[in-house]
This record gives C-alpha cells, structure tokens and sequence, in this order.
C-alpha cells in the first residue's frame, strides 16, 4: 500500500499554518503607536495654534513633555535656553529609553517591520540577522540611556507636588494636579520595571548572601522582578498616560475647559 506524501511546507512571506486571527495584535500596535507617538512628535514642536499653550498661566499645570522648564525656578536666565522647544530635552533621555525598550522592540518589530508579523509567521526578511549589525546594533543603547531616563523619575515627581500650590492662592488640589501625580506613577513603575534596570540591581552576583550590601541588592532585585512581570502593561498605562494628561492640560490652558479644583478659578 502506498505511503501518502505530504506536501512540502512553504515557507517566505506572511507564510503560516495558523488559522485564528494573529493579524489583529500587529495591526492594532501599528494604530496605537503611530496615534500616541505620533500625537507626541507634534506636541514636543507644538507652541502655537488654538492648543499651543502646554502650561496653564498662574499655576505650576505644565505638560509633562516640558516636564525639564522647572529649572527656570532656579535661574529664570534660563528661560528659552531650549532651542526651538523645551521639551526637546526629552530627546536625551525618554525618547531614546523607550526607543529601545525591550518590549516595545517586540512591538514594532512585528506591527512596523512584520519581522516577524506574529509567532509561527513568515519572516519578511529571508534571514535573520539579529542586532549585531547597523542599525540595529543601536538597540544596545537601552542599558546606557536608562540611566538618563533614572533622571527624569525625581523630575515629573518635582512637577507633580508643584502642580498643588499655586502662587498667591496656596496648596490645593485638582484633575490636573491628580493626573500629573498619576503620571509620574506610571512612568516611575515602566522605569523601574525595566529588564536593563533588573540586570543592574541583580546581574553580576555570584552570591545574593554574602554581605549585607548583596542581601540588599537581592531586596531591590526581588520588587523589580514582580514589577517587571508586568512590563508590558507598565508601557502601554505609561504612554497613554502621558499622552492623555499632555492633551488635557492644553485644553485646560487655551480655555477649552475648567479644571475642577479647590481653587475653583483655573
């Protein structure tokens, strides 16, 4: 009896034996990404228009993009010291950090380059190459430019308490000065949930309980695991986050809305 012979499995291309939707997960990343970065690009040059405005005048409710003008607090000669924008210094630091994060390589990798689209996916590339060569190779950048990013933590906290006193009116409370708050939340836990911080922490040890110095690096390096668990959500919250409190404190100060708070005039 004759043996049947099965056919040869193709591959190249969006090639795949998988029959459920795996299509959905890169397309809706496309979407979401080109939406919230690309709603960010246009805010760091933004300073003009019926929204121009990124801070809300006789208060401290500054978009967090423009986060780094709190130094003019300290010298007012620094005032316009940024080129073009202020908030093009988050090109030193957040960009780059999120730019290279491991997860969101995963992500655009798969909804930008379709290398691969999904698991069990043809490859658009017909070898894999990997990050070892340019431009790729930049990716390893993300353990160096983390510690920028370590930077801006303590700053959007300083922006956030400063957003509940308004000069001349006192310490208070309102939705924008809880946004920034949570704001700072957010992109606190994407930062220190991060895989390179991980490493940092705990990486290198051959012994977590050999010195109290060890021990301690071993504390640190167990909360950063549990957060790290949950770093895909961490980078997803801490986007639209940013973005969501960008948009609505412009609103706030080109007088497209009130923002409800204990000063009641704002």
């Amino acid at each position: 009896m004759a043996q049947a012979v099965a056919a040869p499995l193709r591959r190249g291309f969006l090639t795949t034996l998988r029959q459920d939707r795996w299509w959905f997960e890169p397309a809706l990343v496309f979407a979401s990404l080109s939406l919230f970065f690309g709603w960010l690009t246009v805010s760091i040059i933004m300073d003009f228009g019926p929204i121009g405005h990124y801070e809300v005048e006789g208060t401290h409710l500054l978009t967090p993009i423009f986060e780094p003008t709190w130094l003019t607090m300290i010298n007012a000669d620094w005032e316009g010291a940024w080129y073009l924008s202020p908030a093009f210094i988050v090109l030193i630091g957040p960009v780059p950090f999120r730019a290279t994060c491991y997860y969101y390589r995963r992500a655009y990798y798969r909804s930008y380059f379709l290398s691969p689209p999904a698991c069990a996916v043809g490859d658009v590339a017909p070898s894999y190459k990997g990050e070892s060569r340019f431009p790729l190779i930049m990716q390893n950048m993300h353990r160096y430019v983390m510690y920028v990013a370590l930077v801006f933590v303590p700053l959007l906290w300083i922006g956030a308490i400063r957003s509940l006193y308004v000069p001349g009116e006192g310490w208070g409370f309102g939705v924008g000065s809880a946004l920034l708050i949570l704001n700072a939340f957010l992109l606190m836990m994407y930062t220190f949930s991060c895989h390179s911080l991980r490493h940092f922490v705990g990486g290198g040890l051959n012994c977590f309980s050999c010195s109290a110095f060890t021990r301690a690096r071993k504390r640190v390096w167990d909360y950063v695991s549990i957060w790290n668990e949950n770093h895909r959500f961490w980078a997803w919250s801490s986007l639209l986050g940013i973005v969501l409190v960008d948009v609505y404190i412009r609103l706030v100060a080109n007088g497209h809305m009130t923002d409800p708070n204990t000063w009641s005039h704002f």
